[in-house]
């Protein structure tokens, strides 16, 4: 099957899938948003377990309701039964007072964790990581610009980097799409953790491309002089390295789906985002970036 692979010739269906894979990733985003986590945003989360047994969701945001009122508390029930608290920015004050609430109404409380960050933090830390991921999707494909800078038959070194750098988009946005859904579906929040499982799916996609790219390049380089298509360059050079990008990306697979299904609950979305991430940038790096070459490759 490896054997009769053409890319090329194919080369529509497998960009159109991967076009409307990023336009349904756009629009979701767009129509549902991305539910910021206290770190992006800021506010308080809060975990706790109560003495009381049988003790509902709604009937601690009841009480938290009225210590923090014309404030939004958000409470969920954990699988181990204690329970989440997401609410405003509270001071070391109001951390006593809603303790002392949750003691009067069902005796003993447990505080597991407490964390509390104020917007502008949040703010700033949105904001640095957006920059974070647009340094990294730039500098990666000015570097591979620069790499390839002595190729520039049939295609301009700097069309490489531009190629690389519309894989990138693709593999961040379809995950970035799905947690939408979830956020839209389940209440995920983005934080911290889900930017660096988009760096982390960044730097495995591109270093999938670079390989695919620079047996290419070799190719070319071999070829030079011979009038062979810049196609049957492309599709000979991809099903050299097929079975590589294919192995490696499966190991790592298997290792993320038993992280997935055996790994901490607290991880489950960062592992699910640089598993749904590494299977999209693995097929970018053969079925997205090599034909974008072939399509702007010079007359």
């Amino acid at each position: 099957m490896i054997k009769n692979l053409d890319i090329i010739k194919n080369k529509k269906y497998f960009l159109g899938f991967s076009l409307m894979l990023v336009i349904a990733s756009f629009v979701v985003i767009a129509v549902f948003g991305l539910k910021s986590g206290i770190d992006l945003e800021g506010g308080t989360q809060w975990q706790v377990t109560v003495q009381k047994a049988g003790v509902s969701e709604e009937e601690l945001q009841s009480v938290l309701q009225q210590t923090n009122k014309n404030t939004e508390v958000i409470v969920k029930k954990a699988d181990d039964g204690s329970f989440l608290i997401r609410t405003h920015t509270m001071n070391n004050d109001e951390h006593q007072t809603n303790v002392k609430a949750l003691e009067a109404a069902f005796g003993g409380v447990d505080e597991k964790s407490f964390s509390s960050i104020g917007p502008a933090i949040g703010a700033e830390l949105k904001r640095n990581a957006i920059w974070a991921i647009v340094a990294v999707l730039f500098g990666i494909s000015l570097y591979i610009a620069w790499a390839f800078r002595k190729v520039s038959e049939p295609v301009r070194s700097w069309k490489y980097g531009v190629a690389t750098l519309i894989s990138l988009l693709h593999d961040v946005s379809i995950p970035t799409g799905i947690l939408a859904i979830l956020g839209a579906v389940k209440g995920i929040e983005i934080d911290t953790n889900f930017i660096v499982a988009l760096l982390v799916v960044m730097g495995f996609s591109v270093h999938d491309t670079i390989v695919v790219f620079d047996r290419i390049r070799e190719n070319l380089i071999r070829e030079r002089g011979k009038k062979t298509p810049l196609g049957d360059i492309i599709n000979y050079s991809v099903r050299e390295t097929f079975a590589r990008s294919v192995n490696t990306s499966f190991t790592l697979f298997l290792v993320l789906l038993a992280l997935l299904l055996f790994g901490p609950a607290s991880l489950f979305y960062f592992v699910l985002t640089i598993l749904v991430g590494t299977i999209f940038g693995t097929y970018s790096s053969i079925f997205v970036a090599s034909p974008l070459l072939y399509l702007w490759q010079r007359k």
